[in-house]
């Protein structure tokens, strides 16, 4: 008889709002060679002459401007999504932070300790990217393979266009939805275009073909910008929202090289000019709420927006402990442990 539990893993975030957390969050999350994956060297040469000596200070700023009396908002809404989850199963549920804590080999440890023999591990990204779906994998299965080498693993695939999610994020965005937009513009969190090439592992399609994250290719199953517009496709179909009332953009860029366009800090006025006066943004990478959405769209954005001269801006919450979201995640553990 197995021992069965479901490990959700997200990004992680500082321990506190202090320049050091940051710095020492920041140091850990740039040095993944699936973040940042120039050779070593460079990596460690740019990181620390050009990044860690100012940029632990403005974001330690940026989330100070977010930071609740639980602390993180993503690692206590996290936390409490665990805890809904957990009312929801029978099973285990445990939860790391692929950066900072709880950690990945903490987390793996606890499974140890209670005896568990089949897990069920869940990303918390809908969508494929090496620097977040991908490192995620990776990490835990080396930690497994150090703790637990027994264990047996089954991981939850990228989940982008599965109807539940659909579901789940439309019931999630519904109430704005119905107080009636303009515009509904998708921020997906950006990437370089250098890590959409690197994941076709045909080399003879992303950037090739034309028109190539729209045109049917088994190498969609590692593109993240093919599957944001398939998520955004089934979205659309199923809120009922026509083609001139939307559209898509990426956010948070990092650097000077070229990243996934177009960009949202560029649309943001452009919508505005244009003449749209009622938006909302919507940001499906994203399962639970952070400093990317909070900060840099909800507050940042919205400013950007008004300021262009747009009159009304509401920034969709994350899913975050939505019920539907819960449904989700309940049933995928169901599946996975219905032989027992």
């Amino acid at each position: 008889m197995h021992k069965n539990a479901v490990l959700l893993v997200n990004l992680g975030s500082p321990d506190s709002t202090s320049v050091a957390d940051v710095r020492k969050y920041l140091k850990e999350f740039l040095s993944d060679d699936r973040v940042l994956d120039t050779p070593k060297p460079i990596q460690q040469f740019v990181l620390n002459c050009f990044i860690l000596p100012k940029r632990p200070k403005s974001s330690a700023e940026a989330y100070k401007k977010v930071w609740t009396d639980e602390g993180s908002p993503l690692i206590a809404t996290s936390k409490n999504l665990q805890a809904l989850l957990q009312d929801r199963i029978d099973d285990h549920v445990e939860l790391a932070m692929r950066y900072g804590s709880p950690s990945i080999p903490s987390a793996i440890a606890n499974l140890k300790t209670k005896g568990i023999t089949r897990l069920l591990l869940v990303p918390l990204y809908p969508h494929y990217a090496m620097s977040s779906y991908e490192t995620v994998v990776v990490r835990v299965m080396e930690e497994i393979e150090a703790q637990m080498p027994d264990l047996v693993v089954e991981t939850v695939q990228p989940f982008y266009k599965e109807p539940d999610y659909i579901e789940a994020l439309y019931q999630s965005a519904r109430p704005y939805l119905d107080n009636g937009f303009d515009h509904i513009l998708f921020s997906y969190h950006g990437l370089p275009v250098r890590h959409l090439s690197k994941a076709d592992s045909s080399n003879a399609h992303c950037q090739i073909v034309k028109d190539c994250c729209s045109t049917c290719s088994p190498v969609h199953s590692t593109c993240y910008k093919a599957q944001t517009l398939a998520t955004t496709d089934a979205f659309v179909e199923r809120a009922g929202i026509p083609k001139e009332k939307y559209s898509i953009s990426f956010q948070s860029r990092l650097g000077r090289e070229p990243w996934v366009e177009p960009y949202t800090d560029k649309v943001l006025p452009e919508l505005a000019e244009s003449g749209t006066k009622r938006l909302l943004v919507i940001m499906p990478a994203f399962v639970t709420d952070c400093l990317e959405t909070l900060e840099e769209i909800a507050m940042e954005g919205k400013e950007q927006f008004l300021e262009a001269g747009g009159e009304s801006f509401h920034a969709i919450p994350c899913m975050n402990e939505h019920p539907a979201w819960i449904d989700f995640l309940a049933k995928k553990a169901r599946v996975a442990f219905s032989s027992d």
